[in-house]
């Protein structure tokens, strides 16, 4: 079982380096997720994927509503747009309306560093930071990611689980899953990295994601195009 383990990581590994960060998603139009909390149909989640000359430009919008007997209780509104040439991240924007709480980031390349300017955070960090968006698998390389709602920084630490075969909407799936979480055990527990993300075997995909926060939090695709 370790054997098999190890060698799906090193596997994911190869073909990871082999298809560069974000250049697999050329061919790709759009990933829809279904978002559910505690296995209720909550919203949905869309990326866009636009190539535009040698640039690949990543859309995404996210709405979810909570409710209770027929009592809108929380809301949620997001837009972002990341740019990317020869898969590095060249610009990234983003905007959130997170229960009538206004949050934003603004992320720019230049001098070998991102420049932030986000709502929890203003500075500038390495570029093999990540932008904490999960389709990018090049994610699970990353000592650390940025937050795509305020531009906070999490350290992470990142767990190979194994191979699994997942079910999706009446579809088996053969997956890799990996468990993400923050080295900093000091932090707030609201604000802890705890995520369990599944990327598809051979595309690579990323095609479900969970995590517990006040109920259980699951991303499913939906549809891929």
């Amino acid at each position: 079982m370790l054997k098999k383990t190890v060698f799906s990581l090193f596997f994911f590994l190869v073909i990871l380096t082999a298809n560069a960060h974000v250049t697999h998603y050329k061919d790709l139009k759009s990933l829809e997720f279904d978002l559910y909390r505690n296995n209720k149909l909550i919203g949905k989640h869309v990326y866009l994927f636009t190539q535009n000359n040698d640039n690949l430009v990543v859309n995404s919008k996210i709405n979810f509503k909570i409710k209770k007997l027929g009592i809108t209780l929380y809301k949620y509104q997001a837009e972002g747009t990341e740019v990317y040439k020869n898969s590095k991240l060249l610009s990234f924007n983003s905007k959130t309306n997170q229960n009538n709480k206004k949050k934003y980031v603004n992320i720019e390349q230049k001098e070998n560093k991102y420049f932030i300017d986000g709502s929890s955070y203003k500075g500038k960090v390495p570029t093999d930071y990540i932008i904490g968006t999960w389709w990018n698998h090049a994610i699970v390389q990353a000592q650390a990611q940025i937050s795509a709602v305020s531009g906070r920084i999490i350290k992470q630490k990142v767990t190979y689980l194994g191979k699994e075969t997942i079910e999706i909407n009446g579809k088996k799936i053969e997956t890799l899953h990996f468990n993400f979480s923050s080295t900093d055990k000091k932090l707030d527990k609201n604000k802890k990295l705890n995520t369990d993300v599944w990327y598809e075997e051979k595309s690579l995909n990323w095609v479900k994601a969970s995590f517990n926060k006040q109920g259980l939090w699951e991303y499913r695709l939906k549809l891929a195009k």
